[in-house]
């Protein structure tokens, strides 16, 4: 049954197309060697318009801006900062701190931080233009309770 309507349909398509067209067409495939020339079949191809927007210049030019040199008076010769912070949270356990000031070109500074492992973690550096960076790292161990955290256990895998 499913045959015969495949059959009915594709008589009708074939009906309304006219039959078997010759087509010349940019997208006909070549013929493979040894069988005989057969004209391809019609296909309907509507036809496409694309709006394109229309172009001036084939580059945009940009307006040229003139350089501003910035003023001297904004250089300051010997600048100078210090700032400091301190964490302590009693529900997390974190606790670190930093400071750091400068004079001119010197910096120095510190931080600290508590370790997974229960030390805390000192940085003392200094940066200058003669000597450039250089860091001295300490370890202490805490003399109070240091706050565990309990590691999670991973969970059962199931193979499907």
């Amino acid at each position: 049954m499913k045959v015969v309507i495949l059959a009915a349909i594709l008589a009708v398509c074939r009906g309304a197309a006219g039959g078997v067209l010759p087509v010349a067409s940019p997208y006909a495939y070549a013929r493979p060697y040894g069988l005989p020339v057969a004209a391809p079949l019609a296909v309907a191809r509507p036809a496409i318009a694309v709006a394109r927007p229309a172009i001036a210049a084939p580059y945009a030019v940009a307006p040229a801006y003139a350089k501003v040199a910035a003023p001297v008076d904004d250089y300051d010769p010997n600048p100078q900062y210090s700032y400091a912070y301190d964490i302590q949270d009693a529900i997390t356990g974190d606790s670190k701190s930093q400071q750091e000031s400068r004079s001119g070109d010197v910096v120095q500074g510190s931080y600290s931080l508590v370790e997974p492992d229960g030390t805390r973690r000192v940085v003392e550096y200094t940066a200058d233009p003669h000597n450039g960076f250089n860091a001295v790292v300490h370890k202490e161990p805490l003399g109070g309770v240091v706050k565990a955290v309990a590691p999670v256990a991973a969970a059962p895998a199931f193979i499907h």
